[in-house]
């Protein structure tokens, strides 16, 4: 292994790391769109997604009689009776003048953008060029979900891509998501409704992130629990293939049931060193997982089977608050945790209840184009936006110019939001409500 690449993976251990600690010690709120990363479930069930193709362009080395890289993937996942969900790009092709980054390093592809399958090679890479491609996937029962039009960085990312373009602002990203969106409605009939952003960079110029874009494009961000591997470059090919399976194997032998709702990144594309160890990696992950009786399922197959990360569909709380869903209240928060035996406050009560409708005035309220009618709640605030909806429909009443967002909500506070915002209210309310409580009332409520 060179001294670039060590670097490059020290620099990505690293940045797992501060993320890890980051999330532990920031707040997390409910929000309309959840990253999913695994979900909760006992049975030996787990998903893998596919990155940047599809790629017409044969595996290197090619040991597939010349086939195109994701038809080769397609066939391996298939002889498994597995399906994949393969995270598509557009078209790469627009993003230059450029120049080609140094071999095996993080820029392989292009200094200023990325291009698929690899520079000055668009036109073999991409949904847009390879429709040929996208048909088979679906013909083979795999999923498609949105890795944006041209995977152009939804903001700064300095710490691997100083040198790195991005987009300019939040409509900017929104458009490149809704771009792949209505080209794949128009071209193949298929909507998608997952999305993971280019190289997973969150931060989006003028305050926004990646769960704005997402809300306001209507789709769910697709993460993953696990790094299939692969995509950065060893000493040989070999070595690369075996760090594929090699994790795989390890995990197994620990706990056969390590990856019961996993979701499994991999790469439909070429590594830094321009190999593409997933070719034969793949069907070695397979026949491991096959051996311990998992089915690879699509990453919406698996929220079909369990939606969030924390409760299983088995437990009655979950069951409800998928109703919820369904009927557009935001119950999880933003790591698609349900934690229902958290106390309900007010302002996650509009926020589960608004969370959706809130979207484009939470826009309109971080670029301060309007104001707040309450005091103690500032403009950043994540239940902002609902939490003046609610008490626009009277749903919640201000006091003294105070919302009290923070403060548990009582019965009777209860009672009277929900008869305004459904019409009707349960009969009884415990005394101290929890947000496994109110998934409870409220979808009996919404089913009766």
């Amino acid at each position: 292994m060179s001294l670039l690449t060590q670097s490059i993976g020290l620099a990505k251990k690293a940045k797992h790391r501060f993320q890890d600690q980051l999330r532990a010690r920031t707040p997390v709120y409910l929000s309309p769109v959840r990253r999913i990363e695994q979900v909760a479930l006992n049975e030996r069930l787990c998903a893998m997604t596919f990155d940047d193709g599809p790629c017409r362009l044969p595996a290197n080395p090619d040991n597939h009689d010349g086939k195109p890289l994701t038809l080769v993937l397609a066939e391996t996942l298939e002889q498994y009776g597995a399906r994949g969900s393969f995270d598509v790009v557009g078209d790469t092709s627009n993003n230059y003048p450029d120049h080609k980054g140094k071999h095996g390093s993080a820029t392989w592809g292009g200094v200023a953008y990325d291009h698929y399958p690899d520079f000055a090679k668009d036109a073999d890479g991409g949904a847009v060029h390879c429709p040929e491609l996208i048909d088979r996937l679906l013909q083979g029962g795999h999923e498609i979900t949105n890795h944006t039009y041209s995977h152009i960085l939804f903001g700064r990312k300095n710490l691997v891509y100083a040198q790195r373009k991005h987009l300019p602002d939040l409509e900017s990203a929104v458009e490149d998501v809704k771009r792949l969106n209505h080209y794949l409605k128009e071209h193949h009939n298929y909507t998608m409704t997952l999305s993971r952003p280019p190289h997973y960079v969150d931060g989006i110029a003028g305050g926004f992130d990646s769960y704005d874009a997402y809300a306001l494009a209507g789709v769910q961000y697709m993460a993953a629990s696990f790094d299939g591997a692969g995509w950065l470059p060893l000493a040989t090919y070999e070595a690369e293939v075996e760090a594929m399976w090699k994790p795989v194997a390890q995990k197994l032998a620990e706990n056969p049931d390590y990856f019961c709702g996993q979701i499994i990144f991999q790469k439909d594309g070429y590594n830094m060193a321009r190999r593409s160890p997933v070719a034969d990696g793949l069907g070695k992950q397979l026949e491991l997982l096959t051996q311990h009786g998992y089915q690879v399922v699509t990453v919406s197959e698996l929220l079909e089977r369990s939606p969030f990360r924390d409760v299983p569909q088995s437990d009655r709380r979950a069951a409800a608050a998928r109703v919820l869903l369904e009927h557009g209240w935001c119950p999880a928060f933003r790591d698609n945790s349900l934690r229902p035996s958290t106390v309900l406050t007010r302002g996650a009560l509009a926020m589960m209840a608004f969370g959706w409708d809130g979207v484009p005035l939470r826009v309109q309220l971080l670029r301060k184009e309007r104001g707040l009618p309450f005091d103690d709640c500032k403009i950043t605030h994540p239940y902002a936006a609902a939490l003046i909806l609610a008490q626009q429909k009277g749903c919640l009443t201000v006091s003294q110019g105070r919302i009290r967002p923070d403060d548990p909500v009582t019965a009777e506070e209860l009672l009277q939001f929900l008869a305004a915002k459904l019409g009707k209210a349960p009969e009884h309310i415990p005394a101290k409500v929890t947000h496994g409580d109110l998934f409870l009332l409220v979808a009996d409520l919404l089913q009766a």
